[in-house]
């Protein structure tokens, strides 16, 4: 059986909040997943995932961590194309702006992205955004099992 692998980094537990909701989501879809911080696999690991969802929370000037995520993303993105990835993450300050640069970086390496944009949530996830994550791993089960 399948499995959907949610991988994430989480600097105070919103994204990893928000990667649980994802897999429940893909739970309720009936398909098996696991979130998995981005410091316990590598980007080689995916290589073989047709259907992932990637996690990360906004830093600095609305950007992507850069010792851990940074790194992970740019080994990434050689290996995407074809692939369908769910973006997500969570945000402090401003209007989201680092999500819009991930979801067109990944579509740039050939990636499609699950409804051409991520879920975002300011802080941890409410329930609306808590919805759409549920949403989304229940879309990325879907996607899985085609």
């Amino acid at each position: 059986m399948a499995e959907l692998k949610v991988v994430f980094w989480s600097g105070t537990g919103n994204t990893e909040a928000m990667a649980d909701y994802v897999v429940k989501g893909a739970e309720a879809a009936g398909v098996q997943a696991q979130a998995v911080a981005m410091e316990d696999i590598s980007a080689a690991d995916l290589s073989a995932e047709a259907v992932f969802a990637l996690g990360s929370p906004s830093m600095g000037d609305e950007e992507l961590e850069d010792t851990i995520v940074e790194p992970f993303v740019t080994e990434l993105e050689g290996s995407v194309s074809g692939k369908t990835i769910g973006l997500f993450g969570s945000y402090g300050w401003g209007d989201g702006e680092w999500m819009r640069n991930w979801v067109e970086r990944m579509k740039k390496a050939g990636a499609n992205v699950v409804g051409d944009e991520g879920v975002i949530c300011n802080d941890a996830p409410d329930d609306a955004a808590g919805e759409a994550l549920r949403a989304l791993g229940e879309k990325l089960a879907g996607l899985l099992n085609n």
